[in-house]
């Protein structure tokens, strides 16, 4: 660890160590060996209830005492000390599987019942079940940050939904919508990559070296070592993989990184869009009186925290999409490539959860620019084109979008002369006298109750 943040080659723990903290007791690497020890605990744990045929499978009460505790919360010291047994074996899980020996020795277990610890276990073991764990664990503060970006959101929604705002498709002036509409559309999006990010189910194998329970068998025919293994997997709150190699085959990981990363795009989307909108004016921003926006322009407030945002977010998508496309691939019954790649999952989360903290920092200092908004709507008289040709339409006048089309591409259009081209065409009076009526302010369908229905 470097003696300063300021001096760590990775932003996560030097720039964004404050805004990451939350994921630093998971997925750092002191988190997955507390992680490991917890689950070579749990093993023992269960393997003494579930198979007390085995010899010295009935702990004595320390020994059973210090197990649990090693299960609940190994302790501070517990990650350093298995650190220095790695530096001498190097073996990080050995390293875990000694520890909890020695601590279990300490506690008065005999040598026979030592042998019961990392019992049938290869690495993989350990290592998928911990990951499985710390990933679920992590998404739950990644989603609560997820779910506070959605109150804002929605609560901006809700506030603008009747705000007219002229609407452009292709960067060019089209149908008006209302500012509240347009965040909510982001706000259902975010909600259902959220869900669908939520609803990956975490896997876990527990079948030694080959996944066929090759030693278990040897050791002891008698036991239905598939059920033993099952129970013990469900007990941990995971879903049990029935078929793998070594390795649990990592799918289910693949699966959550790409649902993240394309969360992590709307949001995206949404940087970008904020930003422009920022940049049209629709959006105000509020200025901190102590920040300084430019290093040569004193007037700017820029939109640093959609930038940070959106860059963030990109980083954590370019490991993510890698992270889905390798981690489902191992050489035969196992290689050691995932190995150093999932030591990057808390990378790739970090930065995500550093891009939602300045998104929300971005959403707290933006409120509506009603007189800016309505001054662009206003002014784009065009934009009724398309309600003129399609009340023509409906009433069965052939040729509107093509009248409609001669008379507004290419030229400036205000009330009074579309006014007068609405007096020359074939329609009811009705028809005409409801038209002349519409302004573009007016124009936004049903935009304001959509919004509010989020």
């Amino acid at each position: 660890m470097p003696s300063s943040p300021i001096e760590a080659l990775s932003p996560i723990d030097g720039r964004y160590r404050a805004a990451t903290e939350p994921l630093r007791a998971l997925l750092s690497e002191a988190g997955l060996i507390r992680e490991r020890i917890r689950i070579e605990a749990h093993w023992l744990l269960h393997l003494s209830a579930a198979v007390p045929q085995l010899p010295y499978a009935l702990l004595a009460a320390p020994v059973r005492r210090r197990a649990e505790e090693l299960a609940h919360e190994p302790g501070a010291l517990a990650a350093p000390a298995v650190k220095e047994i790695e530096a001498r074996i190097n073996h990080d899980v050995k390293a875990v599987e000694y520890y909890v020996r020695q601590e279990l020795l300490a506690a008065g277990a005999s040598a026979a019942a030592l042998e019961l610890v990392h019992f049938g276990c290869t690495s993989e073991d350990l290592n998928n079940l911990s990951y499985a764990r710390l990933l679920a664990a992590a998404r739950s503060i990644l989603i609560a940050a997820i779910d506070a970006l959605d109150e804002r959101l929605t609560v901006l929604a809700r506030r603008e939904a009747a705000t007219p705002m002229l609407a452009r498709t292709h960067g060019q002036a089209a149908s008006p919508t209302t500012l509240g509409k347009e965040i909510a559309n982001f706000v259902t999006r975010v909600r259902r990559a959220r869900r669908r990010w939520a609803a990956v189910v975490p896997l876990g194998k527990w079948n030694g070296a080959v996944g066929n329970f090759n030693a278990h068998v040897v050791a002891a025919p008698d036991v239905d070592w598939p059920a033993v293994s099952r129970a013990f997997v469900e007990s941990l709150g995971l879903e049990y993989n029935t078929h793998t190699t070594q390795i649990e085959p990592h799918d289910w990981i693949a699966e959550y990184c790409d649902a993240l990363a394309g969360l992590d795009v709307i949001l995206i989307d949404l940087c970008r869009d904020f930003w422009g909108y920022i940049s049209l004016g629709y959006l105000r921003q509020r200025a901190l009186a102590a920040e300084v926006g430019s290093s040569t322009m004193p007037h700017k407030v820029n939109p640093i925290d959609f930038e940070n945002a959106e860059g963030n977010l990109g980083v954590a998508n370019a490991l993510l999409r890698h992270f889905a496309e390798k981690l489902p691939i191992s050489r035969w019954q196992r290689d050691l490539t995932d190995s150093t790649v999932l030591r990057n999952m808390g990378v790739a989360l970090a930065h995500a959860l550093v891009a939602y903290s300045a998104l929300a920092r971005g959403l707290e200092k933006i409120a509506a620019d009603p007189a800016r908004l309505q001054a662009d709507v206003t002014a784009a008289w065009e934009v009724l084109a398309e309600a003129v040709q399609t009340v023509m339409r409906a009433a069965g006048v052939p040729d509107g979008y093509e009248r409609l089309k001669d008379f507004t591409r290419g030229r400036a259009i205000d009330a009074a002369s579309l006014a007068a081209f609405i007096d020359t065409l074939p329609l009811a009076a009705t028809d005409k006298t409801r038209l002349r009526a519409l302004s573009p302010s007016d124009y936004v369908g049903l935009a304001a109750r959509l919004a509010l229905e989020v």
